[in-house]
Order: C-alpha cells, then sequence, then structure tokens
C-alpha cells in the first residue's frame, strides 16, 4: 500500500495507516513527498513502528534531489532501521519542482536516466562518474552499508516509459484507467524488447475506497484537480468520457471551480470505489492488463480513519480492522 499524504487529514495519521498495512500484512509501504514530510524522516519513522513490511521511498523528484542524497537517505534507512529500503524516482509535476523548489524541469527523460544511472552505483558502494546532459556527480561513495536498493521509475510519458525499459527493475504507473496502462505495459514491453532487456515489473498506484460515503468521493475528486489538464492525462480522462470537464480544465479554472465541475463518477475509472466484489473485479480488469502489482492508497476520513477499514476488506487475509 502507499501512504495517501491527503492534504485533509491531520498529517501524522499515515504513521497509523503504515502500522495498519503492516499488521494487515501487507508486503509494502510506499512513503511519497508532497506538502507534508520530508520522506526519508516519514520513511524513519514508519521503520520504528511497523515489523514486517518493506519500506518505499518515492518516487522522489530527480529535479529536486540529486543521486548521491538519495543515496545517503537509502544508506541512513538501512543502517539505523536495518530495515529494507527500496527507491523510487520520477519526473514530478512542474508545481512541485519549478514552483515549490525554484527548480529548472528540462529534459526529464534525460535526467531521470542519468540519475538512475548513478545510483544503480552509489546504492550498490561504487563510485558514480556520471558526466551527463542534466546530473553531474563524481567522487562520492557511501561510507555505509550500501543498502543495494532496487529502482523503480515512475513513468507516464513515452520518453519515461523508454527509460525504465533500459534502467528500471520496476515500473510505476500512477493515476491510470485499466485501459491506459495496458498501453503503458504494451509500451514497455516493445522497449524492453528493442533494448534487448527482460520486462520488468509493473505497478500501479491506486486509490481506494470500500463503500465510499459522500466525503471520500470528495477526497478522491479533490486529487484529481492538479491532473485534468496535464498533457497526456486529460486524453486518458477525456477517452474514458469526461471530455467536457477535461476542456473546462484546459482553460485555467481556478482549482475550486474546477474541483466544484468534476463528477464523482470519475472517481471510479481511476480509481477503486464500491464493495468489495465490485473492487475485486476492477483488480481483474487490472491484472488484465498486464499491471503485475497493486499499491492501494487508502481514503482517509472521519468514517475511516487512517483507511483502516478499507485496508482491512483489502488486505492479502482480511480481517476486521486493527483496534
Amino acid at each position: 500500500m502507499s501512504l495517501g499524504l491527503w492534504q485533509d487529514r491531520p498529517a501524522a495519521e499515515v504513521i497509523r495507516t503504515a502500522q495498519v498495512a503492516d499488521e494487515l500484512g501487507f508486503g509494502e509501504i510506499w512513503i511519497g513527498e508532497m506538502a507534508t514530510f520530508d520522506a526519508f524522516a516519514l520513511a524513519a519513522v514508519v521503520a520504528e513502528r511497523t515489523r514486517h513490511a518493506a519500506l518505499t521511498v518515492g518516487p522522489l523528484a530527480v529535479a529536486v534531489r540529486d543521486p548521491v542524497m538519495i543515496a545517503m537517505g537509502a544508506g541512513s534507512l538501512t543502517e539505523l532501521t536495518g530495515r529494507r529500503v527500496n527507491v523510487a524516482i520520477g519526473s514530478s509535476s512542474p508545481v512541485v519542482v519549478r514552483q515549490w523548489h525554484g527548480r529548472r524541469q528540462e529534459r526529464t527523460a534525460q535526467a531521470l536516466a542519468e540519475s538512475a544511472i548513478a545510483l544503480r552505483a552509489l546504492l550498490t558502494g561504487q563510485k558514480a562518474e556520471v558526466a551527463g546532459q542534466v546530473i553531474r556527480t563524481s567522487g562520492f561513495r557511501l561510507r555505509t552499508a550500501p543498502p543495494g536498493s532496487p529502482l523503480t521509475i515512475a513513468a507516464f510519458g513515452p520518453a519515461a516509459v523508454r527509460v525504465a525499459a533500459r534502467h528500471a527493475d520496476r515500473m510505476v504507473i500512477n493515476l491510470v484507467t485499466p485501459k491506459s496502462a495496458a498501453r503503458l505495459v504494451q509500451l514497455l514491453h516493445d522497449e524492453c524488447r528493442a533494448a534487448r532487456r527482460p520486462v520488468p515489473p509493473v505497478a500501479a498506484w491506486v486509490t481506494a475506497v470500500v463503500d465510499p460515503d459522500p466525503g471520500a468521493i470528495e477526497q478522491l475528486r479533490r486529487g484529481l484537480v492538479a491532473y485534468l489538464a496535464v498533457p497526456g492525462y486529460s486524453e486518458m480522462f477525456a477517452e474514458a468520457g469526461f471530455g467536457a470537464v477535461v476542456d473546462f480544465a484546459r482553460t485555467g479554472p481556478h482549482p475550486r471551480d474546477l474541483l466544484a465541475a468534476i463528477p464523482p463518477e470519475i472517481t471510479g475509472h481511476v480509481g477503486l470505489t464500491g464493495d468489495v466484489q465490485a473492487i475485486e473485479a476492477r483488480l481483474a480488469d487490472y491484472a488484465a492488463a498486464g499491471v503485475d502489482e497493486i499499491a492501494l492508497v487508502p481514503g482517509s476520513g472521519s468514517r475511516d480513519p487512517a483507511g483502516a477499514a478499507t485496508l482491512a476488506a483489502l488486505a492479502p487475509h482480511p480481517s476486521p480492522a486493527p483496534a
């Protein structure tokens, strides 16, 4: 499962979400980074409060965190917590990179590829000598025990999928319909064939709420505001039958007005909503599309704090939610 980092919920609630997931037998906890916690700091706390699940930090924006920073974070976590730590990288959004951090976001696929090359060396305890077009690093080697972290690359467009085909141990996709997932999986297979490289597994982050109430649907709708006008995503939503709201999003409305225009039913096209049987059928659609792993992103609200009930209903071995 992946921590939701919902902006309308108390920030520290994600720690309880991680504990619940660990207690219910989820094998991996993804720890991303948004507007609340530093991802490595949060991962350290999650490591202290959980026992079994592997930890994946990211996807981390390669325009914000350089390979040495990422390798030091992973090495520190491994040495200080004794837990297995996976690393995920991606390009992130212009809002995060350009507005929040004031960084340039150019040649994103090139930056992703060069970061992957550097990390492949650094995470295994080697020096990374990379003098790329975007990423440069020389002479650094971890002083902690190398974590040997597998590398996951977030991809959506063709250029990023090409990078994943050449450098990733796993590719992750986010906020996709099964139909869009199938295209990305096929593209990955094609690129791996061209690179003469085995096809890495594909994971998908998918929001999930069992038996959602209006508040939960509102939360999921709010999470779509930033995506509706983004190239690639906008075409996907239009293909799913939501061309009118995509056209409105492209006019640059105030986020409040765009949120009001987003129909509730859109959430079920890129997420898992409904009863358990409906969600299981939707999961089968993703599996048929070639997705190997689903990372549930549980909604959280007053009716289901920390997403505990949703996680319990969809756990590997469903059981009552932990108290």
